[in-house]
């Protein structure tokens, strides 16, 4: 980072300058320092950013600085200015708060739109003017089809996590958005990977736009220590619970492959004396934001997730990750541990690998371009497995041989909380899972229910003391 480049001396609105000052930052991210004085020319733009780069404000802050330089006469009810779409609801909702974190000293309105929650008070909210639209695509296509929204105005379109939205099966929606909007508007694209897929998106959407990257291509942040320990699906969950507790981890982030593995580990984990909960598709909007706010605030030590309702989680020092399943998909590896080793600080990644999972883990390294550190947990003995009745102890949570998306047998005792929101799409059969805004420290309260707002394997050293895994 430059450390001679400021907020300032980019040339933001007096306004948006006390508003980062408010949250103490002085310097701006490599991806913000770029972003920010092309987005204001008012150009396409398609940047490739990691998770945990500072992309959000990178495209957030010069957006409420072209609303201030160019405020309309007669704003119409329902007729959104800007239109930011992303993968998931929690997402949705940190953009969101982004947008208002930034904008709390001027008299922009945005408001935050995803399916999961009643619809009607989102109705409502859209009979006021609004500035800033956040919104996940399923959700707004059925506020577009019930003409409760107006998007002929929109000037700004933004395509926020667009590889994720692409995994998702989003792009016959997407397309279906972009047929409903003006032709000449700005158009801004990010993205943690400029694949094949991305490239031919962006043809289609964005016009003579300006490049920018951070980072090399599915390069894994330096500042995370990545791990492996080889072990059988059968023992991980007796595994994982014993790292936990003899390593006193706290603010664990845990990735499962299916909903039905997340809630066994997490109440696996709860009886073992951990304060733990999994958020999914299939849980509650309700119970998605209590768990993920009680993460944040450390009352729950271990979050349970799948890597949709992971998405948006945002905390500078989160310290671990663990990878309770290798995902089949190399990419979504580095999305997951990029969780960690944010804002500077370091991080650590632990996966648990079957031998099933081989052929996800020689993809991953290919991808990354480097091994991943094979490791022995200190004290760990198969012995220590206790035993589960035979009907429990079956492998649905093993990965498939073939490389297809599994499907998840998901909570039996759940149902979906939406539409728009954990139904299965007919567009892309993948669901728009996510929770609600995360509470963060420093952040502007709210519920986001729609309503606009203004605004190196483990050994003893000479001192006995136990290092990596069981050290810290």
């Amino acid at each position: 980072m430059n450390t001679q480049i400021t907020f300032a001396s980019l040339g933001l609105a007096e306004p948006l300058l006390r508003a980062v000052t408010d949250t103490g930052y002085v310097h701006p991210t490599p991806i913000q320092a770029q972003a920010i004085p092309q987005v204001m020319l008012g150009g396409d733009l398609l940047a490739a950013a990691q998770t945990g780069t500072g992309k959000t404000a990178g495209f957030t802050l010069p957006i409420l600085h072209r609303m201030l330089q160019s405020a309309p006469q007669n704003r119409k009810a329902g007729q959104p200015r800007v239109l930011i779409l992303t993968p998931t609801r929690e997402l949705t909702a940190q953009v969101e708060e982004s947008v208002r974190t930034y904008g709390q000293h001027t008299s922009i309105v945005s408001m935050v739109m995803f399916g999961g929650v009643n619809i009607n008070p989102q109705i409502k909210a859209l009979r006021k003017p609004l500035d800033i639209l956040v919104a996940t695509p399923g959700r707004l296509l059925d506020h577009a089809q019930q003409k409760t929204v107006d998007l002929s105005a929109v000037e700004i379109l933004v395509l926020d996590e667009a590889d994720r939205m692409l995994d998702m099966g989003f792009i016959r929606d997407i397309r279906r958005i972009i047929a409903l909007l003006p032709r000449t508007r700005q158009n801004l694209l990010f993205s943690a990977t400029f694949s094949d897929e991305i490239r031919e998106l962006s043809k289609g959407v964005l016009n003579n736009p300006i490049e920018i990257s951070v980072a090399r291509r599915n390069t894994a942040s330096e500042l995370v220590k990545q791990t492996m320990v080889m072990t059988e699906q059968s023992h991980k969950r007796d595994l994982l619970s014993y790292i936990i507790r003899e390593s006193g981890w706290h603010q664990t982030l845990v990735f499962t492959r299916t909903k039905h593995g997340a809630n066994r580990l997490a109440e696996k984990l709860v009886k073992d004396g951990l304060a733990a909960a999994a958020i999914h598709g299939n849980k509650s909007q309700a119970a998605r934001t209590r768990a993920l706010a009680e993460f944040k605030d450390g009352k729950v030590a271990v979050l349970v997730a799948t890597d949709i309702a992971a998405r948006g989680i945002d905390i500078d020092q989160l310290p671990h990750v663990v990878n309770f399943e290798l995902p089949n998909i190399p990419e979504d590896y580095v999305h997951r541990i990029g969780r960690t080793g944010r804002a500077g600080s370091e991080g650590s990644a632990l996966s648990l690998v079957d031998k099933t999972e081989i052929k996800y883990l020689n993809a991953i390294e290919k991808v990354i371009k480097r091994s991943i550190e094979r490791t022995t947990i200190e004290g760990w003995s198969v012995d220590m497995v206790k035993a589960e009745p035979a009907h429990v102890r079956a492998d649905d949570d093993r990965p498939r041989r073939s490389n297809a998306p599994r499907k998840s047998a998901g909570n039996s005792g759940a149902r979906p909380a939406g539409r728009a929101g954990d139904a299965r799409r007919s567009t892309g059969g993948r669901s728009e899972g996510g929770a609600g805004r995360p509470a963060g420290a420093g952040r502007p309260a709210g519920a986001s229910t729609g309503q606009p707002r203004h605004r190196s394997g483990p050994s003893r050293n000479g001192d006995g003391q136990r290092s990596a895994l069981l050290g810290k």
